[in-house]
């Protein structure tokens, strides 16, 4: 199927390559072709995908589909210090719409976390109804014993300031101090406020996998780029 045209214009601002007065002075100086003939009006209808500036491809005009190891210390907001887009081309963040987190990790979470300009692929994996899974190690401050996990488990835990109890966790105990546990929700601060339910503090929080997504090939702070078979929701 052919990719559907867009104008011109359009594109070049939606990618972040700056305005349409910027675009018209690109015209005239005959840095803009598509496929092998220049680009003489702003306004023409193209297929991104004939679309060079300088000779180069357009940077990625079918969209940003990201894998990001979010290391300990960073926060998923635009215009922060410590914020994680800081991690990614700064022209990314000009795109319209920019990138963002599908769903987002603390300052002190580190882990796998999805990234992308595409607003419905986002919701689609933040939907409630879709219970995508969150696998977490979690280290405590108190040793816990299996026995003392079955709220978590029961399906019938009511976090402080919520009306509807967590959905049932899975719970693997592998030391003392130390767990992994599967939520199928993303409520905010939910392990923290689990945790602190059971009379625990969590000292240290990473997020193992994200549905099929995991980052242990990843340093953190570093991201690679989906194939096109890995955006297909599961």
């Amino acid at each position: 199927m052919a990719a559907p045209l867009e104008r011109l214009d359009r594109l070049f601002s939606r990618l972040g390559y700056g305005s349409r007065a910027e675009l018209r002075d690109w015209l005239r100086a005959e840095r803009v072709r598509v496929g092998p003939e220049l680009a003489r009006k702003a306004g023409e209808r193209v297929d991104p995908a004939l679309v060079r500036i300088d000779g180069e491809p357009l940077d990625h005009p079918d969209g940003l589909y990201l894998l990001y190891h979010k290391p300990l210390g960073k926060v998923c907001a635009h215009g922060e210090p410590r914020s994680i887009y800081t991690d990614f081309p700064a022209s990314w963040s000009v795109r319209r719409p920019a990138i963002n987190s599908v769903g987002r990790l603390d300052a002190d979470t580190s882990g796998t976390l999805l990234v992308t300009d595409d607003g419905a692929w986002l919701h689609r994996w933040t939907h409630p109804r879709r219970a995508v899974p969150r696998v977490y190690l979690v280290g405590l401050a108190e040793p816990v014993d299996d026995a003392l996990l079955a709220p978590l488990r029961s399906g019938e835990l009511l976090l402080d300031g919520e009306i509807s109890p967590c959905l049932p966790a899975t719970v693997e105990v592998q030391s003392p101090k130390h767990l992994r546990l599967t939520l199928r929700e993303g409520r905010y601060h939910e392990v923290r406020r689990m945790m602190a339910a059971l009379g625990n503090r969590v000292e240290t929080l990473h997020r193992e996998a994200f549905g099929p997504f995991r980052v242990d090939d990843l340093q953190p702070g570093t991201w690679r780029l989906l194939a096109p078979a890995e955006r297909i929701l599961p």
